[in-house]
């Protein structure tokens, strides 16, 4: 018989270090940080449709990736927050249609990201512009690439996910 607590805590941290790892490995490219991004990372925010370990697997993986990737403090707090609102919301609509899955994460960074943008790295675009370009990212990341990691793991979900 498996413990559940270790499955669900091992599940945690391979998704947190794989979100750390896409967020560094495309650190370089800049398109993890700045006001126009698509953070690959992000499309593990479908991952809560699968396993509530995700959830923390997520938040501690956006907050160690912000971390390391010399965020300033204020998107350390609100982009890991961002994205734990996003796994939150994504887990509670995990019943409901799949293509609403990746909504919830759009959303919170669409609306979040553009303030700590202005405020926490002083970008001088005005905030509508920032949320449309943080919102055309989202929907790249976790839209697009989220979704197809959907279908992808969804064939083999029982397997993967069993608690």
């Amino acid at each position: 018989m498996k413990n559940k607590g270790v499955v669900f805590t091992t599940q945690a941290a391979m998704i947190a270090a794989i979100y750390v790892v896409f967020v560094q490995l495309f650190f370089r490219t800049y398109c993890s940080f700045g006001s126009v991004q698509v953070r690959i990372a992000e499309a593990l925010t479908i991952l809560p449709a699968f396993t509530p370990a995700a959830i923390p697997g997520l938040f501690v993986g956006c907050l160690i990736g912000n971390i390391l990737g010399g965020a300033m403090l204020p998107d350390i707090i609100f982009g890991t927050l961002a994205t734990l609102i996003g796994a939150v919301f994504t887990y509670i609509l995990r019943n409901q249609n799949k293509f609403l899955a990746p909504l919830p994460p759009i959303v919170a960074n669409t609306v979040i990201i553009p303030y700590v943008l202005r405020f926490a790295y002083g970008e001088a675009i005005p905030i509508p512009l920032l949320m449309l370009s943080i919102g055309i990212g989202e929907v790249i990341s976790c839209g697009v690439l989220g979704m197809i990691l959907y279908f992808t793991l969804n064939k083999y979900k029982h397997r993967l996910f069993a608690l």
